[in-house]
């Protein structure tokens, strides 16, 4: 379309979705325009933007769409399309890998409903840094690799509009630099492009910066932080917790890990860092007893080899763990208050909690400042208070190993700092700490040893 016509018009539009509102807002968005859309946590982004591809309707105010509902591209934060849906899946299968019947591959999915060429899609992978993933099944792709697949494939739809919901999520520090400098090749080839993320990533190249307002997240003094504690039996601090001996993981003829010889004592915390695809999410799966070639390899879990008598729930009793993935994969009809509860049985589903442990959950609620919608339906919640939760369920039995992959995806960066400055506060000397983040300044500062990952290997 023309440059400077409207693409779309909000006025006096006022959009309401669970936790979220946002009130007479005035919005007009012209061909070739960049938009950068801010706020804090469950202000309302992404609901917004579902609002202009037609998911939700203006509770009031008016909205007018200059353009073909088809000529737009919305890219969210979790795939759920007739291609590829998280909720026909469940988490662990991402790390089966006997032969799938009819595998998705990331080829397959960025043909479909692009009409793309085999030239085009081949380059746009290049262009993405996934030429050598495309006969891979998307399942078996990391976090960071599928965020860049599912832009890749919306670019090659060949949009008037792109809209992008927190697009750095996941995407490691040179990837996050990489997209930026492609989307800025879109935008100067006329594409109207739109971004959710947070202040301090907006590009210099984007042209128009739409704030939400701030919402009140308020976590309190330090002293209120200390919510009571559910006794966990615990090793010695000297007693090794995590074990592996010249670990290596196979799959479709390369090496995801080689040669990883790694221990983790009792009571040590850990950062795990490397760019997408180095190995990070499986060396967490081996971890937390989810991997099936933990079983071919010398990993030994609180003292016990794999595959020498003990269950997966002996492993995950001791466990408290959130990821991305799991995130993605969590899909079950649950308030907020119990999603975070299966966190105490290691399930999916949902038990009647004892008291103390009810207590427990309501007492982490309330540090976080989430009292107010723990009873909320899960999938109502923005993104970001729905990773809370989860968090929460991570923390809820103050485990032995705590393992957090990039818990502060989806949040915004005051509220992931006032939680980093709680697990500096809370995490015990008994327990063992492994985190893993994109960003050096999320790392709790009682981290003080790292593993660095490069292409399966330790560096």
């Amino acid at each position: 379309m023309d440059q400077l016509n409207p693409v779309f018009e909000l006025k006096r539009a006022t959009v309401e979705r669970g936790e979220s509102c946002i009130a007479n807002l005035d919005w007009t968005v012209r061909g070739g325009e960049s938009w950068a859309l801010t706020g804090p946590t469950a202000t309302g982004k992404t609901t917004l933007l579902e609002c202009l591809v037609g998911k939700h309707r203006l509770a009031a105010g008016t909205f007018e769409r200059h353009i073909p509902a088809d000529s737009i591209q919305f890219v969210a934060f979790k795939e759920d399309s007739r291609t590829f849906r998280y909720a026909g899946s469940y988490y662990p299968q991402r790390f089966e890998f006997a032969d799938e019947e009819n595998p998705l591959t990331l080829r397959s999915f960025l043909e479909s409903g692009t009409k793309a060429s085999v030239a085009d899609i081949e380059s746009t992978a290049q262009q993405f840094g996934l030429g050598d993933r495309l006969d891979l099944s998307l399942m078996k792709l990391s976090n960071g690799q599928t965020r860049r697949a599912r832009i890749a494939r919306a670019v090659l739809a060949k949009p008037q509009l792109l809209i992008l919901d927190d697009p750095y999520v996941g995407i490691d520090s040179a990837g996050r630099s990489e997209l930026s400098e492609l989307f800025r090749n879109l935008v100067e080839g006329g594409l109207t492009l739109i971004l959710t993320l947070s202040p301090d990533e907006v590009p210099s190249w984007v042209g128009n910066h739409l704030r939400l307002p701030k919402s009140g997240f308020d976590f309190g003094s330090r002293d209120a932080q200390k919510a009571q504690c559910i006794p966990a039996n615990s090793p010695s601090p000297t007693e090794p917790i995590l074990e592996l001996a010249n670990v290596t993981v196979r799959h479709g003829g390369r090496d995801i890990l080689q040669n990883i010889n790694w221990t983790v004592r009792a009571g040590e915390r850990w950062a795990i860092l490397g760019p997408n695809g180095a190995g990070k999410t499986t060396l967490l799966a081996l971890a937390c007893g989810d991997h099936p070639q933990a079983f071919s390899n010398d990993v030994r879990l609180f003292g016990a080899r794999r595959g020498t008598g003990e269950t997966i729930w002996d492993v995950k009793r001791r466990v408290g763990f959130v990821s991305p993935e799991f995130h993605l994969y969590f899909s079950e009809p649950l308030t907020a208050f119990e999603a975070a509860t299966t966190g105490f049985h290691d399930t999916l589903l949902y038990r009647e909690p004892a008291a103390r442990e009810a207590q427990r959950v309501a007492e982490l609620f309330g540090v976080f400042g989430a009292f107010e919608w723990k009873d909320k339906p899960f999938r109502q919640l923005s993104t970001g208070r729905q990773r809370l939760a989860l968090l929460i369920r991570a923390l809820v039995k103050q485990p032995p190993l705590l393992i957090l992959d990039e818990p502060f995806q989806g949040l915004d960066s005051s509220t992931a700092l006032a939680i980093r400055d709680w697990l500096d506060a809370n995490v015990t000397a008994e327990q063992t700490l492994i985190f893993v983040t994109h960003r050096a300044a999320e790392i709790p500062r009682i981290v003080s040893q790292t593993l660095r990952l490069q292409n399966g290997r330790r560096e």
